[in-house]
């Protein structure tokens, strides 16, 4: 027969195993990647070496537990050309099953912006993909989260018709 004390070190040595073996799995939440849309891009200034841009992106929370953003970085191209990148020291909780606009600077070279626009001259679709990374707040598994986003719109949608 075992005594209780070497039984009681025996259970706390094999807990101690199976917590180093399972990574800490059960501690915390373990979060999702939320869906994110491009909603809204603007052009702000375009300088000799450098343009600045501003979008809103929207993330959908598609997890049942609330998401805390604390930062976040991405990068932004057009029609498979580097655009612009930027990161966003912010402060957002976003409910379980609910959505949140988080507004974002990017950066850009003059040349970057060249290159995306002499592409667009040969093409008749925008293709936009965005992608980065979210940097959660505490108690939450894994505390950055990838994401990536597409999406395109016709150019002919843009081009105003003659009026003759």
């Amino acid at each position: 027969m075992i005594p209780l004390r070497q039984y009681i070190s025996l259970l706390v040595g094999l807990i101690v195993i199976l917590l180093i073996l399972s990574g800490c799995a059960g501690w915390g939440k373990r979060l999702e990647s939320p869906r994110i849309t491009l909603s809204n891009f603007n052009v702000e200034e375009i300088k000799i070496f450098e343009s600045v841009f501003t979008i809103e992106m929207r993330v959908f929370n598609t997890n049942d537990i609330p998401m805390e953003i604390k930062g976040l970085n991405c990068d932004l191209e057009l029609n498979g050309k580097r655009l612009a990148t930027g990161v966003a020291n912010v402060k957002i909780n976003i409910p379980s099953y609910e959505t949140a606009l988080i507004p974002m600077t990017l950066y850009s070279s003059v040349l970057d912006v060249v290159m995306v626009l002499r592409g667009l001259a040969k093409t008749e679709k925008l293709e936009y993909k965005l992608t980065g990374r979210l940097q959660l707040g505490k108690g939450t598994t894994p505390s950055t989260i990838p994401f990536k986003s597409t999406g395109e719109l016709p150019l002919q949608e843009f081009i105003i018709p003659n009026a003759s």
